[in-house]
């Protein structure tokens, strides 16, 4: 069981200390609810720019080359990452080098220089990232699906942002924008594992506190109606990328309803035996890769499936992956559906909690975006205890006939 002990700093930043018994790694995690979903129109990419280019140096440690070589010298693995929900900053160290790695962390974080010479510089670094994601069929149907599903919404909107937002994100840009959501009251600070070296004397607590205290950020813009639409690239390809997706009505808020989601996901295309996977793959033979799952975000879910195939057997695959909906939404899941399910993903979660980063990166997510529980434990302990009656329940309320869809391929979309 994970120990978790918990404080408010003055600047408003959560400091959560969670203690994972039997591992002899710590990872340090801060992160803050300004992901892609609180941009402006104008600021697409913003969150994303930001999360690169404060790794060029803070006030101790002043450029890239000097934080690498000191994370190098630590041993560390860091890195960062940006979705519509969060901007999170992590680093994973041996616990006698914990200390060490929050004052490095909490330097070029809590206090990027924001030099414009490395701006101009990343830009450059983050155009071609977009491009090698444009690149990408199956990223860009996604990419047509979250068009789908949200339209003009900044759910709608890629994390990356287009390449031509680039040249607005000045260094006022980005102060303005990180002044306006990086409040601490809407983040967290996580210290996960082994905390045998992190002193509870205030010396810790000290270096979170490099974090300005902001004031509350006004809401973000609430999740749209969900308004069904078939969006289709066309591409002469004998490859297409399908993608379906469905609005799902459960309580967001409630730990219990998301568990009972996750598992009606896995049942339809989140295992080996999953039925999409087992007839649209194993007995038809359409498709090398599909799946199914939950996208939860703050304030809405959606059901996603998700397959790459040959172009000839797009719209046959199609069909029948509507109609697996169907059949589930109509007769529901059977118990030793439900009782796989259950097991597969609560055994693959436990697995994934060996991982302090895993542990830091739930307890973010939890407690950010779901405002749920922090402790690991609790999370799988709701999914061990999910009934086939709470899995019908989120079956029951899909809506066949209400998906958006989106396709990259040689097809037109009267065909869906």
């Amino acid at each position: 069981m994970a120990r978790i002990d918990s404080e408010t700093l003055d600047n408003g930043l959560p400091l959560h200390r969670i203690r994972v018994d039997g591992t002899r790694a710590t990872t340090i995690l801060v992160a803050f609810d300004a992901g892609a979903r609180a941009e402006r129109r104008d600021e697409n990419g913003t969150a994303h720019f930001l999360e690169h280019v404060v790794f060029k140096g803070g006030q101790i440690y002043r450029d890239h080359g000097t934080i690498n070589r000191t994370a190098e010298q630590l041993g560390a693995s860091m890195n960062a990452a940006t979705s519509h929900d969060l901007v999170e900053f992590h680093i994973t160290v041996r616990a006698e080098a914990a200390p060490q790695a929050i004052d490095l962390m909490t330097d070029f974080v809590a206090r990027p220089r924001l030099d414009e010479v490395d701006l101009g510089k990343e830009r450059g670094v983050v155009a071609q990232e977009i491009a090698r994601y444009l690149d990408q069929p199956a990223y860009v149907a996604s990419r047509l699906s979250a068009l789908a599903s949200f339209g003009d919404h900044p759910l709608g909107r890629p994390v990356l942002g287009p390449s031509e937002h680039l040249p607005t994100f000045t260094r006022a840009a980005l102060q303005s924008f990180r002044h306006r959501r990086w409040a601490g009251c809407r983040g967290g600070a996580y210290i996960v594992g082994n905390t045998d070296h992190v002193s509870d004397d205030g010396e810790i607590s000290e270096l979170f506190e490099r974090f300005p205290k902001l004031d509350e950020p006004e809401p973000y813009e609430s999740a749209p109606e969900f308004l069904p639409r078939t969006l289709v690239e066309r591409r002469d390809t004998n490859q297409s990328h399908l993608r379906m997706s469905y609005p799902l009505g459960y309580d967001i808020t409630d730990a219990k309803s998301r568990a009972a989601a996750r598992i009606c996901g896995i049942i339809l295309g989140g295992s080996p035996s999953s039925r999409l996977n087992d007839e649209i793959r194993e007995q038809r033979g359409l498709c090398y890769s599909i799946s199914a799952g939950i996208r939860a975000f703050a304030d809405v879910a959606t059901l996603n499936l998700a397959a790459g195939l040959a172009s000839a057997n797009c719209v046959e695959a199609y069909t029948r992956m509507r109609e697996i909906i169907g059949e589930l939404h109509a007769h529901g899941p059977t118990e030793g559906e439900v009782s796989r399910a259950r097991a597969f993903v609560a055994g693959r979660g436990v697995l994934a909690f060996e991982n302090t980063y895993r542990v830091a990166d739930n307890a973010a997510h939890q407690g950010i975006v779901h405002r749920g529980d922090l402790d690991p434990d609790a999370l799988i302990a709701d999914l061990d205890a999910v009934t086939i009656d709470e899995v019908r329940d989120i079956a029951s309320a899909i809506d066949p006939d209400k998906l958006s869809i989106a396709c990259l391929g040689s097809h037109d979309a009267d065909e869906f």
